[in-house]
C-alpha cells in the first residue's frame, strides 16, 4: 500500500485548524460513551459520584476517548465495544488528573477550584483510586487480553512518568531529551493506547496498529509541549488553571529548559533561585516569562510541536482518505494552534 502525502496547512491559510471535525465524527459515539461514564461513576457511596463528576462534568476536551472513537471511524468498525473502552480511557485519564492535583496542591482545574481543594486530598486520592478500579473492570469486561495489555501498560507508564516528572522537578540539569521522555510516558501514553485499541478491536493487521499508536503518541508529545508553553503564553481565564503553576512548582518544562540554556551567568542565576523554589512572586513570573520571551523558548517550544504535528498526521497516511483521516488531521493541527 502506497501512503498518501497529507498536506500541512501554511500559515496563509484563512481558516485556523479546529477541533469540530473531531467533535463531528466522534458526537454519536461519545454520547454512548458518556452514558457510560455517568452510569460507572455512580456509587452507594455519595461522596464518589460528587467528587467524580466534580471534574468529569468540568467542560474537559474529552480528547482521549475521542481518539478511540475516531480511530474505530478510520478504520472502519462497525461495533460498539469501543464505547466502553473510551469511557475506560477517560476514567483513567480522570484518575491520573485526581492524583495530579494533589501531588501538585493545584488550586484550579478546567477553570474552577479543584477537587483536592473542595474536598480534600485524601478523598481526591481514594476516588481517583475508585476510577483506575472501574477502568479495569471495563476492561476485563470486554474481554480482550490484548486491550487490557494495552491499557494495563499504559496506566503503569503514566505512573512512571508522573515519578520521573516529580525526580526531575527543581533539577535545572534535566535535559530536553530527559523532558521529551518524561512527556512521552506521563501524556503521550495513554494517546497511544487510546488510538491503538480501536485497531485492536477491529482486528486489523499489525501495520495498521502501530499508525495509530504512533498518531496518537506523537499527538500527545505535541499537546504536552503545547500545554508547557500556554503556562507562560496565556492568562488563567483561557487555561482553566493559574498562570505560572509550572513555574511555581519547579517544573523543567521545556520553555524553561531552552531559556537556561540561552541565558547568560546572571539569567542563569535566576533560574536556579526560581526553579530551587526561592523566586515564586508574580515579579518573578513575569521576569521569567521576559526571559523565556527573550529567547524565543515559547516560539521554539511550539515550533517542536508541530513537528510531532506533523509526525502524527504522517502516520495516518496510510490510511485511504476519508472523513475520519481528515477530522483526526485537523485534530493535530489544532493542538498545536490552540491557546487553551
Amino acid at each position: 500500500m502506497t501512503a498518501d502525502i497529507i498536506p500541512i496547512r501554511s500559515n496563509g491559510d484563512d481558516a485556523p485548524p479546529t477541533i469540530e471535525p473531531m467533535l463531528q465524527l466522534t458526537a454519536s459515539g461519545m454520547n454512548a460513551v458518556n452514558t457510560v461514564i455517568l452510569d460507572r461513576m455512580q456509587s452507594e457511596i455519595p461522596l464518589i459520584p460528587r467528587l467524580a463528576g466534580h471534574l468529569i462534568s468540568g467542560g474537559g476536551k474529552r480528547l482521549r476517548p475521542m481518539l478511540t472513537l475516531a480511530g474505530a471511524e478510520l478504520v472502519g468498525y462497525q461495533g460498539s465495544r469501543h464505547h466502553k473502552l473510551a469511557a475506560a480511557v477517560e476514567f483513567i485519564h480522570t484518575a491520573t488528573l485526581l492524583h495530579d492535583d494533589v501531588v501538585d496542591g493545584s488550586e484550579m482545574r478546567r477553570g474552577k477550584a479543584a477537587a483536592n481543594i473542595i474536598f480534600g486530598n485524601p478523598a481526591t486520592v481514594l476516588v481517583g483510586d475508585f476510577l483506575f478500579s472501574r477502568a479495569f473492570e471495563l476492561m476485563t469486561e470486554d474481554g480482550s487480553l490484548r486491550v487490557l495489555k494495552i491499557l494495563s501498560n499504559a496506566s503503569a507508564v503514566i505512573a512512571e512518568g508522573e515519578v520521573a516528572q516529580l525526580s526531575a522537578q527543581r533539577k535545572l540539569e534535566t535535559s530536553e531529551e530527559r523532558y521529551l521522555d518524561i512527556i512521552g510516558a506521563k501524556t503521550a501514553a495513554l494517546f497511544a493506547a487510546a488510538s491503538r485499541i480501536s485497531a485492536v478491536v477491529a482486528e486489523c493487521d499489525d501495520s495498521h496498529e502501530r499508525a495509530l499508536d504512533d498518531y496518537g503518541r506523537n499527538l500527545g508529545v505535541a499537546f504536552q509541549l503545547v500545554d508547557d508553553a500556554i503556562d507562560y503564553d496565556s492568562d488563567a481565564a483561557e487555561m482553566g488553571k493559574d498562570q505560572g503553576d509550572d513555574f511555581r512548582e519547579g517544573k523543567m518544562t521545556l520553555p524553561v529548559i531552552l531559556a537556561y540554556a540561552r541565558g547568560n551567568e546572571d539569567e542563569r542565576a535566576f533560574w536556579k533561585d526560581a526553579i530551587g523554589g526561592h523566586r515564586a512572586s508574580d515579579a518573578d513570573l513575569a521576569h521569567a516569562i521576559t526571559l523565556i520571551g527573550r529567547h524565543n523558548a515559547l516560539e521554539d517550544t511550539r515550533t517542536r510541536a508541530r513537528h510531532f504535528a506533523r509526525r502524527a498526521i504522517d502516520a495516518i497516511s496510510i490510511f485511504p482518505d476519508s472523513k475520519a483521516r481528515q477530522a483526526m488531521a485537523e485534530a493535530a493541527l489544532f493542538a498545536v494552534a490552540r491557546g487553551y
